[in-house]
């Protein structure tokens, strides 16, 4: 199925777990830490300059919010690790998170973002942790990748080896919302993993 990344469009923004809406059509979820570039992303993928909206304060992303594209819903889950953030504030953004992937949903892909220019976070490393034990599909998306030289590209690369738990057998696109780097690949991706979506509707 071709999707019309054009046609995407803001469906719902929720702030906490009990209010997020059933189950009902297929997801797929981004993940990282605070400024990372989610949103920057989601825009890049969907052509768009502002569908996700971009924040230049690290932690603003305190909700779910989620966008729709034909049957499939695309999930931005709030920024994590953002340290001026109060305790109580984090255990919200914590319980929202964990509500989102406790619950039974037709979730086919998490797009985990991490940083290429840095090591790893230690909420990075439990996000990816966590999703490798309960075993949930993801893809390690490796923003800011034009701000890096080849050599320094090898370099981290090289890290990520024994920085990022079972790093070898995890798929891996340097992304850049600069050059366009890796949109074409995220989009191939996206296809291949919900290409079974609307196939009961046409028989």
């Amino acid at each position: 199925m071709k999707l019309n990344y054009n046609k995407a469009e803001y469906a719902a923004s929720f702030g906490k777990a009990s209010q997020l809406p059933p189950p009902e059509n297929a997801e797929i979820a981004f993940a990282g830490h605070s400024n990372v570039g989610k949103s920057t992303l989601i825009n890049k993928i969907f052509n768009r300059k502002s569908l996700a909206r971009v924040s230049s304060v690290p932690g603003k992303t305190a909700t779910i919010n989620f966008y729709r594209l034909d049957d499939i819903y695309f999930v931005d889950l709030p920024g994590y690790g953002y340290a001026k953030v109060s305790k109580s504030e984090k255990e919200r953004w914590s319980g929202l998170i964990s509500g989102y992937f406790e619950a039974d949903r037709d979730l086919r892909l998490v797009f985990m973002l991490v940083d290429m220019r840095h090591a790893p976070t230690a909420d990075d490393v439990k996000m990816i942790d966590f999703l490798i034990d309960t075993e949930t599909p993801f893809v390690l998306v490796l923003t800011k990748a034009d701000k890096l030289k080849k050599t320094e590209r090898l370099r981290r690369m090289e890290a990520f080896q024994s920085e990022i738990p079972m790093f070898d057998a995890i798929t891996t696109v340097p992304f850049s919302s600069v050059t366009g780097e890796g949109v074409d690949e995220l989009r191939e991706i996206i296809e291949e993993v919900t290409a079974d979506n609307g196939v009961a509707d046409d028989e």
